[in-house]
């Protein structure tokens, strides 16, 4: 028969604080990790718009990778390590009108680098006064617009400034980008998309059959190009 001691209800006390203690520690330590892995590692994002058509869909889920170009100071966006400078042809994310909208992401395909001499000549792209061609973009417009009307179809030619880059929508012709508001600084740059992870969409009610039914199962995994 067992007996009773007068530390037994302290020492069951100090036992479910340790479990509790445990709990919490392992909370903390992951959404740490969390944290970490979000501002230095691997970030998700979701496209809403149709600019990157037909490379990205509306409704695509990916991910990008934070430490593609650099690891940055989270705090001042300035780097920590410098690994790598964007390149002709990556497709980045970047806050838009950086530094005033912090919450407002893009993403775009980089067309030119610092340096770069930038022309655009009815709708045809050209970087250093040579034809650039993407394989995945499209015009869906075939009204040209001249230069005083739009910057659409007819730009420059300009020098992309240092530490910045030029960027455009695979979407030329429905893509709100450098040609109507300038360089993105190199400060503003997230990190570069590289997987889609998650597709569907995200037009039917998020609970339902339709929208279960919309997965698109043969783009997941897809690498971005």
């Amino acid at each position: 028969m067992s007996r009773y001691h007068p530390f037994d209800p302290l020492i069951t006390m100090m036992k479910k604080k340790s479990i509790i203690r445990e709990y919490v520690e392992a909370i903390l330590i992951a959404l740490l990790l969390a944290l970490f892995i979000r501002t230095f590692i691997v970030q998700a994002f979701k496209i809403p718009s149709g600019s990157m058509l037909p490379t990205l869909q509306i409704g695509d889920h990916i991910l990008v990778s934070k430490f593609a170009y650099a690891l940055k100071n989270p705090f001042t966006d300035t780097p920590l390590i410098s690994l790598s400078k964007p390149e002709h042809g990556d497709i980045i994310v970047f806050i838009y009108n950086y530094p005033a909208k912090k919450n407002v992401d893009y993403i775009k395909r980089v067309v030119g680098v610092a340096g770069d001499r930038i022309e655009i000549k009815d709708k045809k792209v050209f970087v250093n006064g040579e034809l650039f061609e993407v394989q995945q973009a499209i015009h869906l417009d075939t009204t040209i617009y001249p230069p005083e009307q739009s910057p659409r179809d007819n730009y420059g030619p300009i020098t992309v400034p240092p530490q910045s880059v030029f960027v455009m929508g695979d979407n030329r012709d429905n893509s709100n980008d450098s040609r109507f508001w300038g360089f993105v600084n190199d400060k503003a740059i997230k990190g570069k998309a590289f997987i889609i992870y998650w597709s569907w969409n995200i037009d039917l009610p998020l609970f339902s059959l339709k929208r279960l039914q919309s997965i698109r199962w043969d783009r997941l995994g897809d690498t971005i190009k």
